[in-house]
């Protein structure tokens, strides 16, 4: 089966993980037990684990609530091809063991975004921008690696829901999913979220930035990024303090630097 990204990427990236960063909320509950830690201990010498054992390609970008983009975060991927152009992706609010799960990611390429359903659409959102502005890294692998993978993502498309809204320092998975999208151009993102991220991992974005300035995805495909037209799809909250108290599919005012 083909992959996304070569064999000798899958390898460079199961190697480099890039920095530390711990998960923002500590959820409740008793320390584990003896016999846990022994279950735990047991399963990971008995049982195989092979969907997790493919999370090869780790990334980390930013999302906002679709919506509210006020509301951003980190976000870290854990993906896996599952062939030439679909990958699936665990996100998680840190890279360390006690990160905690936010959502998932479909990452699919241009040619299936152009074939699906026009209402489906607006859900995806675009890599162009995140990868080009150098948002998007894939920490700690070796910079030819990192401009071959980012060459190949730049024209894919994303579908993301996050359902542990971490963010919000919530220390369980409350609320409904909510649906999230990626930045589109600059004067977007809070820079500040930006260093903090660099600082941590000794990258540089600017400096990815003019280090990818040779690719060129092509033009946006019409449908995505629905957001910056003034769609809105999200899913209504009914909890109290939740994101998104949005209908299912609401039409507000276009973002004004469109």
């Amino acid at each position: 089966m083909r992959q996304l990204i070569p064999s000798l990427l899958v390898v460079l990236l199961a190697a480099c993980r890039g920095g530390h960063t711990e998960s923002p909320v500590q959820a409740p509950g008793a320390d584990k037990s003896t016999k846990t830690k022994a279950l735990e201990v047991g399963a990971a010498m008995l049982q195989r684990a092979p969907p997790i054992g493919a999370l090869d390609m780790y990334l980390d970008g930013f999302h906002f609530y679709n919506g509210h983009r006020d509301s951003q975060m980190e976000a870290h991927h854990y993906c896996s091809a599952l062939n030439e152009e679909v990958n699936q992706c665990v996100i998680y609010d840190g890279n360390d063991k006690n990160a905690k799960i936010m959502g998932v990611e479909y990452i699919i390429s241009a040619r299936l975004f152009r074939a699906l359903p026009d209402d489906e659409k607006p859900l995806w959102h675009s890599h162009a921008y995140e990868v080009t502005s150098g948002e998007l890294v894939a920490p700690g692998l070796p910079e030819v690696a990192e401009h071959a993978l980012m060459q190949k993502l730049a024209s894919t498309y994303g579908k993301t829901f996050h359902t542990w809204h971490t963010d919000l320092d919530k220390q369980l998975p409350l609320g409904v999913p909510q649906l999230m999208m990626g930045f589109t151009q600059d004067g977007q993102i809070d820079p500040a979220m930006v260093r903090t991220r660099d600082e941590r991992f000794g990258v540089n974005t600017a400096e990815k930035r003019k280090e990818r300035a040779d690719i060129k995805p092509p033009p946006v495909e019409p449908g995505a990024d629905a957001w910056q037209e003034g769609e809105v799809v999200q899913f209504a909250d009914p909890t109290s303090g939740a994101k998104g108290h949005q209908p299912s599919r609401a039409k507000s005012q276009p973002e004004s630097e469109h």
